[in-house]
């Protein structure tokens, strides 16, 4: 089974990175990541492995719901700030999971329709899915890729985002819950840097991944399980978290619980043990 979507009105596409149909095999049997937050979530795009995953998950994490979450209002409230108060009108969402309203696009879209947007993923669910990731105005661009984020310049020699960003002009890149999946501290220091070398100064990196700062015992339970179930997960002390962010200068408020990060009042109202993730947004000079 291949799949792939025709332009719409914004102009955009739904192909491999190398520019082949994808031949889908969605391993129904096999927890996802993606299809656990999208169950987690209230999404219907998910599999009984999944479901039984959410479930085990959540037994060791009875707040995972509410921290998956604001983990999803963070996005909304950064691409809102950074579209608003920044100027930003690029932005490269790297592990953008299975379309969940809002949509970055459609965040960005509403303050500046200009805004371009190309997401990646690589999972073969969310390539059949992402129709909604493409309803882009007729001002701006959406662009879906099928990549993986431990190969950086597969994504940045490809032809969707050479044809949907402008590297001369600042693009926001967005991590988010992604860099978890990844436990090799180095890894995740070396794909940020090729991913931001190419990018003009005033671009942005935007970061939300797991921490046991604030629920100790939860998260180690809840990592485990993750692993497991064959997902590879871990959680990151704010040093670690800090480590990330070297040679970028943070915008404020700095590095917090997701649901710190220029909260509105639903999300200030949230308890911080309920929720797992650090999140910041840095600028490059």
């Amino acid at each position: 089974m291949t799949t792939e979507a025709e332009p719409n009105d914004g102009g955009t596409s739904v192909i491999t990175a190398d520019g082949t149909p994808l031949d889908v095999d969605l391993k129904t049997d096999v927890p996802h990541p993606a299809r656990v937050y999208d169950y987690i979530l209230g999404g219907t795009e998910n599999f009984p492995a999944d479901r039984a995953a959410a479930a085990e998950f959540s037994r060791h994490l009875p707040n995972l719901p509410t921290s998956m979450r604001a983990n999803r209002n963070f996005m909304a409230r950064v691409a809102h700030n950074l579209a608003a108060e920044h100027g930003i009108r690029q932005f490269l969402d790297i592990g953008s999971g299975l379309p969940t309203s809002p949509n970055l696009h459609e965040v960005a879209q509403r303050v500046a329709p200009e805004s371009r947007v190309v997401y990646v993923d690589r999972d073969p669910i969310v390539l059949l899915h992402a129709r909604p990731l493409l309803t882009s105005t007729a001002e701006g661009s959406t662009a879906y890729l099928d990549a993986d984020l431990s190969r950086p310049q597969e994504i940045l020699q490809s032809a969707q985002l050479q044809e949907t960003l402008d590297l001369s002009k600042p693009v926001a890149v967005s991590l988010l819950a992604v860099v978890q999946f990844i436990p090799d501290d180095a890894i995740v220091k070396n794909v940020i840097s090729e991913l931001l070398a190419p990018l003009a100064p005033g671009s942005i990196l935007a970061i939300s991944t797991v921490t046991a700062d604030f629920a100790p015992e939860e998260v180690a339970d809840g990592t485990a399980a993750y692993r497991a179930s064959g997902i590879p997960m871990v959680s990151r002390d704010l040093k670690a978290v800090e480590a990330f962010f070297d040679g970028l200068e943070l915008l404020d408020p700095g590095i917090v619980l997701v649901h710190r990060w220029h909260p509105d009042a639903e999300s200030a109202a949230i308890e911080d043990s309920h929720v797992y993730m650090y999140g910041g947004v840095a600028r490059k000079p």
